[in-house]
């Protein structure tokens, strides 16, 4: 934070746009202006503390969505913004659990995001918590390529940043309320105050519920409810124009169903066992900052503690096969020291070291019931009349704990050199990181064998098995730009930046692992060679783009748009084993390729009227993938996968919307605001065969608001037209599934907005 001259705009009601003027972003509600990364206040100016004053003066494909965007949007979630950028798709799937994000042909199900999140510029490590509900939010920015010169691993397909209201900023007191489709309640509550002239206090209080929209049919009942809580804490403190110290503490409560997986063969979602999830989660971040003539240092240190527990009816059919429980508990540590030059000079430097540390308990036993020990463990080994094996037992536990500690540390630097019309920007990072897995598996059988038809004779077999494995890396990753400023508004830019994502271990597989042993000492009596699964390898990428940020004089247009090519190495796979496996692994592709284009436009022909458009085309493809598959006849074969598009990677994505504003000269009732918009996606491939895909589709919603000084009613729908379509899809023991998309809900919302502000 640091004081500068605002920027002012005509007095206006809360919720209406004024006129553009030159490097405007989106308006909050606050009758101030937001410049991209600026939020000018009464003297109190609120900055990103990497990227600068303004996004669309550097060489980056972003997206801004300021507070008025996300309350006409309606949007609760970052997953929800997949309604307004272009190339960026989070399938809603599963559980608040399974953020998988995917960007410009990048993604994966499981692990290690593609993706950074960070909110008040305190970095999120696990990608378990990228899902929770956003409340206060001042903006949200979305940038897309390579961000690994700053931000480091897992940030090869961009960063997520997260604003909060700032209560030195803003004081007043809102209170939201919204009921929806499902019986889903919401309700949310804040104040910010400004007890001194140096200190500003926010308490934001969240609260939700909801009965689901998914039935499972064995049970009859819905299978997606949740309910969820949290309270955030933000204290400032500002005793001069040169330090600043930001601490925000928040604390997240969830308990939810969710898992409506539907089975390809019936169309049902059908599963006799419980499934659900629960979450607990803490997060503190400190930045402190202090600001001289020349240059600026900042420290953001965070804690986060993550408490989370994934039960599953793995097998998602009435029949009892198998369940899973899996808890993890989190603990996690950051540091990120930035010094970086003031002042308007053609020469700017920034430098940084970033360290943290995470340590991951994990318990993830997979309960057998009757069934599966029958089909998948006896079955399986009955292969010889002479040798016949039984079982008495109704149940048969395989237990894996797991202990993953992970540390890194890196060095990064950026310099940028202005030369008349043109931005030169250069970037270096050394990244290290040291990641261990310490596991243990167990598992007593007791069974009985047969010989030539003679009496069953028992036997057991009794594993307990620990092992540690351990990898380090050391990564170089640059990135080079150079933007040509046309004028004031209007700019080119070329880019080049390699990205990196972790490798990990595919802890997922250890009870096929286990199983696979049992059928082993079963039959010939041996210990069981693993194969090498335990581990995948960290990614790698080139980014190549060409880009533009362009408007208009009068301020009636605004777009940007980018071009890239990203040749991938090592591309991380989620990938269900051939036969009936119970678990998934990621895997490294050889080498992938994805090339495409973006286009954002926001058009305001009227001061009553503006158009907003975002779309993103992906063409992203394998160039050399190749594996080995069972054939009919049991023998390995290779197949290759060249040439296929890459599995859940959309396509296409649009999002288009319309709003038209006026006032209906009712004082009392003030605007009326119709927003009508459609999402589309896909075609999305399911597998690498490119055999299944869920083929392009369009969702409309429309919303009409009415908007006063102090309040707003919303009346909302989505998915009007009531469009059936498929957001995810895997296999289980050789059965497919799916999960099929919300349908139509409608919902009413209540925002009230009652300021306090005193002039300093």
């Amino acid at each position: 934070m640091q004081t500068a001259s605002p920027t002012r705009i005509a007095e206006t009601h809360p919720y209406r746009r004024t006129s553009a003027t030159e490097g405007a972003g989106v308006l909050s509600d606050d009758k101030t202006e937001i410049i991209d990364t600026v939020i000018s206040v009464d003297g109190v100016q609120v900055t990103a503390i990497k990227q600068g004053l303004s996004l669309r003066n550097r060489s980056v494909a972003a997206s801004v969505a300021g507070r008025r965007t996300i309350e006409r949007q309606g949007i609760t979630a970052v997953k929800e913004l997949s309604r307004l950028v272009p190339n960026f798709y989070i399938p809603d799937y599963g559980s608040r659990m399974t953020s998988s994000i995917y960007v410009r042909g990048l993604g994966a199900r499981i692990d290690q995001p593609v993706m950074g999140l960070n909110v008040d510029n305190v970095p999120y490590l696990s990608k378990d918590d990228y899902d929770f509900d956003l409340t206060d939010i001042e903006r949200i920015e979305v940038l897309r390529g390579p961000q690994s010169t700053l931000y480091g691993r897992n940030t090869m397909g961009g960063v997520i940043n997260v604003y909060t209201l700032s209560p030195l900023a803003y004081q007043g007191t809102r209170l939201g309320a919204e009921y929806a489709s499902g019986n889903t309640l919401r309700l949310r509550a804040s104040t910010c105050l400004r007890p001194s002239e140096h200190t500003g206090i926010s308490v934001a209080a969240r609260y939700l519920r909801s009965d689901g929209l998914f039935t499972n049919d064995f049970t009859g009942e819905t299978c997606d409810t949740e309910q969820s809580g949290g309270v955030r804490i933000r204290l400032q403190f500002r005793p001069d124009d040169r330090w600043s110290v930001d601490n925000t503490f928040s604390i997240g409560l969830l308990d939810q169903g969710g898992y409506p997986y539907a089975s390809v063969a019936t169309g049902r979602i059908a599963y006799n066992d419980p499934a659900g999830y629960r979450r607990t989660s803490l997060n503190d971040g400190l930045t402190v900052r202090y600001t001289a003539e020349r240059w600026e240092i900042a420290s953001i240190t965070s804690y986060q503690f993550s408490d989370d527990r994934m039960t599953l009816d793995q097998d998602f059919l009435p029949e009892s096969y198998f369940t899973l429980t899996q808890a993890k508990q989190d603990h996690a540590v950051t540091e990120d020291l930035v010094l970086q030059s003031r002042g308007t000079g053609r020469y700017q430097w920034l430098v940084g070291a970033f360290g943290f540390y995470r340590h991951r308990t994990m318990q993830a036993p997979v309960l057998f019931k009757r069934t599966g020990i029958e089909r998948l463990i006896l079955d399986n080994s009955n292969t010889d009349d002479d040798l016949v094996y039984s079982m008495d037992a109704d149940e048969l536990l395989l237990s894996s704990e797991f202990r993953n500690p992970v540390y890194g540390a890196a060095l990064y630097h950026e310099s940028r050199l202005r030369a008349g019309r043109w931005l030169f920007t250069a970037g270096l990072r050394a990244d290290f990181e040291h990641t261990r897995l310490r596991y243990r598996s167990r598992a007593d059988m007791a069974y009985a064998v047969s010989i030539n038809g003679a009496a069953p004779l028992p036997a057991e077999i009794h594993i307990d098995e620990s092992n540690r494995i351990a990898h380090s890396y050391v990564e170089i990753l640059p990135s080079l730009s150079a933007a040509w400023n046309l004028n004031a508004r209007n700019n080119l830019y070329l880019s080049i930046a390699r990205g990196y994502k972790a490798g990990g271990f595919n802890t997922q597989m250890f009870s096929d692992i286990l199983q696979e042993k049992i059928k082993w000492q079963m039959v010939s009596g041996l210990a069981y060679d693993e194969p090498d699964l335990m581990s995948y390898e960290p990614e790698y990428s080139w980014n190549y783009e060409i880009g533009g940020h362009f408007a208009s004089a009068e301020g009636t247009l605004r777009g940007d748009f980018a071009l890239f090519w990203i040749d991938c190495r090592n591309q991380q796979l989620t990938v269900f084993p051939e036969g009936q496996t119970t678990g998934r692994m990621m895997t490294n592709a050889g080498r992938t390729w994805s090339r495409g284009a973006e286009l954002s436009l926001q058009i305001h022909p009227h001061r009553s009227l503006e158009f907003d458009l975002a779309y993103g085309f992906t063409d992203a493809r394998f160039r050399r993938y190749d594996t080995t598959v069972e054939a009919a006849d049991g023998t390995p074969q290779r197949i290759s996968y060249k040439g296929n598009y890459l599995p859940y990677v959309p396509q296409h994505t649009l999002a288009g919307t319309a709003t038209w504003s006026r006032p209906t000269g009712v004082e009392w009732l003030g605007d009326v605001v119709l927003q009508i918009g459609v999402k589309a996606t896909g075609p999305i491939r399911w597998n690498e065969e490119n055999t299944r895909k869920q083929p392009f589709y369009a969702l409309a919603d429309a919303t009409l608001r009415f908007e006063h000084d102090r309040c707003a009613v919303s009346l909302w729908g989505r998915n009007l037209a009531g469009t059936r379509y498929e957001v995810f899809y895997f296999k289980s023991i050789g059965n497919e599934f799916v999960q099929y998309g919300r349908p139509r809900t409608f919902g009413i919302s209540l925002d009230i907005n009652i300021r306090n502000d005193k002039k300093r």
